[in-house]
């Protein structure tokens, strides 16, 4: 057994999806986490949780400009570690952010330890302005699951 972090075990393909757009940054919450859901990977309460978390905390889970991780504690509905991601062609607005979003990384965590290399990995690519327009410039989850996958053998 390997130390080594492998991405493949946190994001899968059948996670990635391109929406055009959506109502609200509410809608953009349930949206990114309907596959973790689908999956199994979190209960279907994680994303109410995830929105009340933000109407009481503010956008916590806007990172820079374009990119949100749209997360919530372990106890709040997450069942086992995945990542998913849903890019917006149209940016949706964060209520009390000064960033639109086009990227929500979404996490399901089981524990407050296993998703760290993941954040590690997402965090060195979402500082990569490059990186990130080649991800918003993606047609298909496929091109975007490659480049992640990508990403993952470089931070290796």
């Amino acid at each position: 057994m390997s130390d080594k972090f492998d991405m493949k075990d946190m994001v899968k393909l059948q996670n990635i999806q391109i929406k055009d757009s959506v109502d609200t940054w509410e809608d953009a919450v349930r949206v990114s986490l309907k596959p973790l859901v689908d999956g199994g990977y979190a209960e279907p309460r994680y994303a109410e949780n995830v929105i009340a978390d933000i109407k009481n905390v503010g956008p916590y889970v806007v990172l820079t400009d374009d990119i949100a991780l749209i997360h919530a504690r372990p106890e709040e509905g997450a069942i086992k570690t995945q990542m998913g991601l849903t890019l917006l062609r149209n940016p949706v607005h964060f209520e009390g952010s000064d960033s639109d979003v086009t990227l929500l990384f979404a996490l399901a965590a089981q524990d407050s330890t296993s998703h760290v290399d993941a954040i590690r990995v997402l965090a060195n690519f979402c500082m990569d302005e490059l990186k990130v327009e080649q991800l918003k410039s993606c047609s298909t989850p496929e091109e975007i699951f490659n480049l992640l996958m990508a990403e993952s053998e470089a931070s290796n």
